[in-house]
């Protein structure tokens, strides 16, 4: 029988081991037949150019598409301990990505521990700051915690698919099509200090958010973003 992918998920099966399977195989025809621009900050290129470290910031119905143009790139994402979230801890280390298991509900406080490690170790930790289970577009407080204590600028990533569909979930989770294009648009960096009012940085990165996705929308689908519904 395959390990699990964490400590705190024990039980695997071969539904999972399956359909992991599919969805890599998925990922990677959808990274052949999709173009990608990108429009990243002279601030974020900097801290590349730099060798800095930083976490990542994309809403949750964003994420789907991102593991083939971040392949190899030393990602650290923390994924749900649901059902769901074991397909996609198990289909990340096929990319060069680690997964830490846990969200804000379960296991958020040794999560967030681990990814501390992790990120200590040259890892960029990507998160949603509005899942696992929302509101929608609201910042929750987990990443900021998690920049205030590692000291590491969050660079919000905002995108635009236009092929893709819109399911049910809280989220209306947006599952990238084939044979269409997308936009990653980076925001400006938020920092966050033992100084910090959180409720003033989360305002912040909410916005950062939503500038960066209302440019890749308006690149990508020629409308803007409206985060005003779901």
């Amino acid at each position: 029988m395959p390990k699990p992918t964490s400590l705190e998920k024990k039980r695997v099966s071969w539904k999972h081991v399956i359909g992991s399977a599919l969805a890599y195989a998925y990922s990677v025809f959808l990274g052949w037949t999709t173009r990608v621009y990108w429009f990243k900050t002279e601030e974020f290129l900097q801290l590349e150019k730099e060798g800095k470290n930083y976490i990542y910031a994309v809403w949750h119905n964003q994420q789907l598409f991102l593991l083939y143009p971040y392949r190899g790139q030393k990602i650290c994402s923390l994924i749900s301990l649901s059902d769901d979230g074991e397909y996609i801890a198990r289909v990340l280390p096929h990319f060069g990505m680690k997964a830490v298991r846990g969200s804000t509900t379960r296991g958020g406080a040794r999560a967030l521990i681990k990814l501390m490690n992790i990120a200590q170790a040259g890892y960029h930790p990507m998160l949603t700051p509005d899942g696992p289970r929302g509101p929608i577009y609201q910042v929750q407080p987990g990443i900021l915690f998690l920049a205030k204590k590692t000291g590491l600028p969050i660079i919000p990533v905002g995108t635009a698919l236009s092929c893709k569909i819109k399911v049910g979930s809280w989220d209306k989770m947006r599952v990238p099509l084939p044979f269409g294009s997308t936009a990653l648009t980076y925001g400006k960096a938020v920092y966050v200090t033992e100084e910090s009012d959180m409720d003033a940085v989360a305002r912040e990165l909410k916005t950062e958010l939503d500038k960066a996705t209302d440019h890749s929308e308006r690149f990508i689908n020629k409308k803007p973003f409206d985060n005003s519904r779901a």
